[in-house]
């Protein structure tokens, strides 16, 4: 018996190939994801409401350590590097514009046209040789149902490669509900679709963007929100986590031209409702059941369908800004009609959606993936993590993202927050001013 050889099987525990786990040849699938620190470059992601940025205005984002300067002329939104490329100034800490055309330096006069980011002047030396021979990256935008759409870039990223923005958005419905049944709600709505709406809020977490998007479709963070107003004031069931029965419980989305990410099948025998736990009396006794799917897609949106309510979609960000903060978007979507519908819409998001959901419910969000951020700063956090079955969810997102990302933002170069030890990021905090993601305008002097 002692000379025959030993086979060995893969072993197979509540339906979850073994293969779910995080060993270390795991880990080398997504080796492209762990170096993401600063984002995902060359994706479009949410820079501003459309009511952020009115006629003749100019703001200052940063996004994958990327410094952008949006201005917004006769209606048309343009994007461009916010860092001249004199000696690094941002052109939206004091906006200094002469025409509709251009955006000036405010420091040293150097122009630039808005169209295609040329030096075209400056101010006191309009005949200098560098005129018209260089000049700064622009970033294609896009508008759509009150958001402003920017796609970030490398700058050699050509303009024909840049795709369309449906394809860095979640899968569109009902055009997929065969594909991805849904019995139990309607269709969700899309930003791209005719008449919607989108209401919501964006909001500075500190936090790499790698843990807040892992949050949105944790299926056992939701341990977090069990205590939640509006849990419990709507009487909704909501377990106290949800594990994965088998193996085929997440369907991959990698279409050659459309989103790349991953869709749940939750509320299906693929997905099992935890509700009660006997050991330490837990147990969920709620009566109003809250169906609902999550999914998330490239660059990092997470989408859950009929949340909080019938006919409404939440989409959310995760929108990196250096390597340890984050844009937190929150967008509550659904298609409006007329504008009695709009009004309506615009009362309850008001006074329902965004204290209750957006605010209370997120809310613990916020702190959770605060609560994780010391662990994973070094980056060993993602060595030493040990995953459990239903970390499925996290696991094949990051090999999907790893396989299909347009590019790895670099470390951020001369933009705040490359650095945390700095005179004027100490200067900032001894002045009550935490790191944000709009530039802070220069005041006007007296």
């Amino acid at each position: 018996m002692a000379d025959q050889p030993v086979v060995r099987r893969r072993v197979v525990k509540n339906g979850i190939s073994e293969e779910r786990t995080n060993s270390s040849k795991v880990q080398s699938q997504y080796q492209p994801y762990k170096d993401a620190a600063w984002g995902f470059i060359n994706h479009w992601y949410p820079a501003l409401f459309s009511n952020e940025l009115p006629e003749d205005h100019v703001e200052g984002i940063q996004i994958c350590g990327i410094p952008i300067v949006l201005r917004r002329v006769d209606g048309k939104v343009y994007a461009l590097k916010d860092q001249c490329l004199h000696r690094g100034v941002r052109l939206s800490e004091k906006p200094m514009c002469f025409d509709k055309q251009t955006i000036s330096c405010w420091y040293h006069g150097f122009t630039f046209d808005l169209d295609s980011g040329l030096l075209s002047t400056i101010v006191a030396n309009p005949n200098d040789k560098l005129v018209g021979t260089t000049g700064i990256t622009t970033y294609p935008v896009q508008e759509v149902a009150g958001m402003i759409f920017v796609f970030v870039r490398e700058d050699d990223f050509p303009d024909a490669d840049v795709p369309p923005l449906s394809e860095d958005l979640p899968v569109r419905f009902p055009e997929n509900s065969e594909r991805f049944p849904h019995p139990l709600w309607p269709a969700a709505p899309s930003v791209l679709d005719e008449n919607a709406v989108a209401l919501g809020m964006h909001r500075t977490g500190f936090g790499n963007w790698r843990i807040a998007c892992e949050n949105g479709f944790d299926n056992a963070h939701i341990l977090v929100h069990k205590d939640n107003t509006i849990v419990h004031a709507m009487d909704w069931v909501l377990p106290l986590g949800i594990l994965p029965t088998a193996d085929d419980c997440i369907a991959t989305v990698e279409d050659e031209k459309g989103p790349k990410g991953l869709v749940q099948w939750l509320f299906t025998e693929k997905w099992a409702p935890v509700l009660e736990n006997k050991q330490l009396g837990l147990k969920i006794e709620n009566t109003k059941g809250r169906p609902y799917r999550t999914s998330v897609v490239l660059p990092g949106v997470l989408m859950v369908e009929n949340w909080p309510e019938e006919h409404v979609v939440q989409y959310e960000w995760y929108v990196p800004i250096t390597d340890d903060t984050h844009e937190y978007w929150e967008v509550l979507v659904r298609i409006c009609p007329t504008e009695a519908d709009r009004k309506k819409y615009q009362y309850r998001f008001d006074r329902v959606y965004k204290p209750l959901a957006l605010h209370g419910f997120n809310d613990c969000d916020l702190y959770a993936r605060e609560a994780m951020q010391n662990f994973y700063a070094d980056g060993t956090g993602w060595d030493d993590e040990q995953l459990v079955a239903t970390d499925v969810s996290p696991i094949t997102w990051r090999k999907v993202a790893s396989r299909w990302n347009r590019g790895i933002a670099k470390p951020g170069r001369g933009v705040a927050g490359a650095l945390k030890t700095t005179s004027l990021r100490f200067k900032d905090t001894a002045d009550g001013m935490r790191p944000g993601y709009k530039v802070p305008k220069i005041p006007d002097e007296e």
